[in-house]
């Protein structure tokens, strides 16, 4: 397998643990009366973005969400050729992951489908914020589209928890447009999906200009530095 092929496969394998296990964990408490609970949910969220980061960030710079990827796009740090690649992958992967939970639980209604628990424009937001903020931590620890340092699973993965944990009885705090849309289609819970395809495009690409605001010079710029550490580039 090419290198280029393998950096694909580990978008799909990464995106399908990140919502095998987060939205299982919501199906998992609503069918066991709660057990999990809504931390648990939230740390589940967290904790497997964490573990792919350390497990896929050398292989494919672990984005496992498609605004991340257009977040990176935005910030000159992804080339354009691959972003399309990277997108269809993410939602290979999370679509494989809901089609399993149905299979595991076929009475469940949403399948953890992210949808507002109030009004729509309200949720739509606070995912802007809660994806700006994400990807700003992103931008902020990655070199490249690559993570840098040993603290950055934990900084990017803690920061999905934090925001699950504030924002999600509202929300859902999805965050990622695969990990709201393969859900919401495998259980044709359609409501409100806009809300989760563009808010976190709109906050990952807002996060571009908060970063270039406030990190040193050179940061979200077609700078030799950063495309130098591409996850695209060939070794």
């Amino acid at each position: 397998m090419t290198h280029g092929m393998r950096r694909l496969a580990a978008e799909v394998f990464g995106t399908f643990a990140l919502i095998f296990a987060g939205t299982g964990a919501v199906v998992i408490n609503d069918v066991s009366g709660g057990t999990v609970s809504h931390v648990g949910v939230a740390l589940t969220f967290g904790l497997v973005v964490l573990a792919m980061v350390y497990a896929l960030g050398d292989v494919s710079g672990c984005h496992l969400n498609p605004a991340v990827t257009l977040g990176f796009f935005a910030a000159r740090r992804f080339e354009g050729r691959w972003v399309a690649p990277y997108i269809a992958s993410q939602y290979a992967g999370a679509v494989a992951a809901s089609l399993t939970l149905r299979l595991l639980f076929p009475t469940h209604a949403t399948l953890g489908a992210t949808l507002p628990a109030g009004d729509a424009l309200q949720s739509f937001v606070l995912e802007v914020i809660l994806t700006l903020i994400l990807m700003f931590v992103i931008l902020s620890v990655s070199t490249g589209s690559k993570e840098k340092g040993d603290l950055a699973g934990v900084a990017v993965g803690s920061v999905i928890a934090l925001e699950a944990l504030f924002a999600g009885p509202i929300s859902g705090a999805s965050m990622n447009p695969a990990r709201s849309l393969a859900p919401a289609l495998v259980s044709l819970r359609l409501e409100h999906l806009w809300v989760y395809l563009a808010a976190p495009v709109l906050g990952a690409c807002a996060s571009v200009l908060a970063c270039r605001c406030i990190q040193e010079p050179g940061c979200c710029s077609e700078q030799p530095s950063c495309q130098a550490e591409s996850v695209l580039t060939e070794k």
